[in-house]
């Protein structure tokens, strides 16, 4: 079974994640009745069907998916994962801070797909709790990473107070 970081921790991954369908085809695919994260592309066309799925689902969103697709319905999943295409495309970063500050979201938020290990601590700041590489990785090394600086001058997810209003 892969692992995966999560809470601050290694731990296994009992989730598949469903690769995004060609244009137009999202209705099509057939999900598999096991835990799945599913693109929204696939939510937004088989909705109906996979509501009592809530479970055993998640939804991931890629770079072109906006927080706001997903808006008030965030908050019914347990999983929700947000997809780097690669390392340098930072939407994902905007799109965890939505989910958590505007829609409420506290379940799993998952990064997933190409990301590297000196982007976890500011991926954490924005409100990740799980990270799941594409490329195979040392975990325990990366785990380091999450804790690469002590203090922090602007608010985040994990701080919501920016460091001149912490010392006032």
């Amino acid at each position: 079974m892969p692992s995966l970081i999560k809470d601050g921790a290694v731990a296994s991954d009992d989730w598949c994640v469903l690769e995004k369908p060609e244009e137009g085809q999202a209705a099509a695919v057939a999900v598999p009745d096991q835990r799945v994260i599913v693109p929204l592309a696939v939510w937004q066309a088989q909705r109906e069907p996979l509501q009592a799925r809530r479970q055993t689902l998640g939804v991931w969103l890629g770079p072109e998916d906006s927080a706001d697709q997903l808006g008030a319905e965030a908050g019914e999943f347990e999983l929700l994962a947000v997809h780097f295409p690669t390392f340098m495309d930072g939407r994902g970063f905007s799109t965890a801070r939505l989910l958590r500050e505007r829609y409420a979201f506290n379940g799993e938020l998952r990064a997933i797909g190409h990301f590297i290990r000196d982007q976890l601590c500011y991926m954490r700041r924005c409100g990740f709790n799980a990270f799941s590489f594409a490329e195979p990785i040392d975990l325990q090394a990366a785990l380091a990473s999450l804790d690469d600086f002590t203090e922090y001058y602007q608010a985040g997810t994990d701080q919501p107070l920016p460091l001149f209003r912490r010392r006032a």
